[in-house]
């Protein structure tokens, strides 16, 4: 496997965390039939309710192969405030390869992070299409493009407003990834381009048990934990008769050890489901939050509604928008797995 070169660079790059403001939200049309074999059209139908949902409080950009912009033009039609996006890519989640967006904080410009992807250590070939897309943005977008210098997802990152980040080891220090970086290594370069001042390590994946039964990504944090506030983190869960248990517990007191001041709140994620034949890895942790709401996955189970309600009492100026996933889930992600969010920041100068 190919491993990046180390990059050491002083850092002058600021993430914002996902809940400050947003000038859009890019998102990748929903195509491949591999990862949607018996359910592309319905997994579509769901995306592009989430397309709506988002486009109501800003811009919606959708990269589109060339061979598919006409279905997708036909399926997004009427919906204002989204611009389609020509660009080839192998899968929908962009939360992955797309550009995790940094601010300079000298300039105040928009800087493009572009994490050498290789889906989620090499199951998914071919992935080079995906892998081109950060570069391609930032030169749509004509903001400066950063090489991240790690083997990453940004489905593997979580930040508050403190800048203090979230990741897993069964992650990042996965050899299938970042084969001979060591902790402190990953460490500096996650501080360099994020401008992160703490990181907080979760085990993500158990060598003896996995975390949520279907998940291909090795635990990303974005189904296991997230910031709502500098002082509130949520978290998946069941009880302690369910088999996830241990695994869940032992991601749980890795931030109550490292974080003991932070607020916990438990979403109970549903019980085990299969669906066209796969096993789903439900978890409303995968929630998006956009300038004026929140887009809750929905699994049509009856935990549900409680997942729903408990946010609802977390972002008190937002409003909770629960939206199915059920079909696009089994693609083995949901909304947060689909989007990258761009802030606010210098205006990037308008493109096509």
């Amino acid at each position: 496997m190919k491993v990046p070169a180390r990059v050491k660079v002083l850092t002058q790059y600021r993430w914002p965390a996902e809940w400050e403001r947003q000038s859009a939200t890019w998102l990748s049309w929903s195509h491949n039939e591999e990862t949607w074999p018996q359910n592309l059209s319905r997994a579509q139908a769901e995306f592009v309710s989430l397309v709506e949902m988002i486009a109501r409080s800003q811009l919606v950009n959708v990269l589109v192969p060339p061979r598919h912009s006409v279905d997708a033009a036909a399926q997004l039609n009427g919906i204002s405030n989204v611009k389609l996006v020509k660009m080839e890519t192998n899968d929908a989640w962009a939360r992955d390869y797309a550009p995790t967006f940094v601010i300079d904080q000298q300039s105040g410009e928009l800087v493009a992070i572009d994490w050498y992807y290789n889906a989620w250590g090499g199951k998914y070939p071919p992935f080079e299409a995906d892998q081109n897309v950060a570069k391609q943005v930032a030169d749509l977008l004509r903001v400066r493009h950063v090489a991240g210098g790690l083997c990453f997802e940004g489905g593997a990152i979580e930040i508050n407003e403190a800048g203090v980040v979230m990741t897993t080891e069964s992650c990042a220090l996965n050899p299938n990834r970042n084969a001979g970086f060591s902790r402190i290594e990953i460490e500096s370069i996650l501080r360099q381009r994020l401008g992160c001042n703490r990181i907080i390590w979760l085990p993500g994946d158990l060598s003896d048990c996995k975390v949520l039964p279907g998940d291909d990504t090795d635990g990303h944090i974005d189904q296991l934990a997230r910031f709502v506030d500098d002082q509130t983190i949520v978290h998946a869960w069941v009880d302690e008769h369910d088999f996830r248990h241990k695994a869940l517990s032992a991601n749980v007191e890795a931030i109550r050890s490292q974080l003991p001041e932070v607020k916990l709140v438990p979403l109970e994620i549903p019980p085990l489901f299969e669906f066209c034949d796969r096993k789903i890895p439900a978890s409303y942790c995968n929630f998006l939050i956009t300038n004026e709401s929140v887009i809750v996955p929905q699994f049509d189970v009856p935990h549900d509604v409680a997942a729903a309600d408990a946010l609802k009492s977390l972002f008190l100026e937002r409003e909770i928008v629960p939206l199915p996933s059920k079909n696009l889930a089994v693609g083995l992600g949901s909304f947060h797995c689909l989007s990258q969010q761009q802030p606010a920041a210098f205006p990037a100068k308008d493109f096509g």
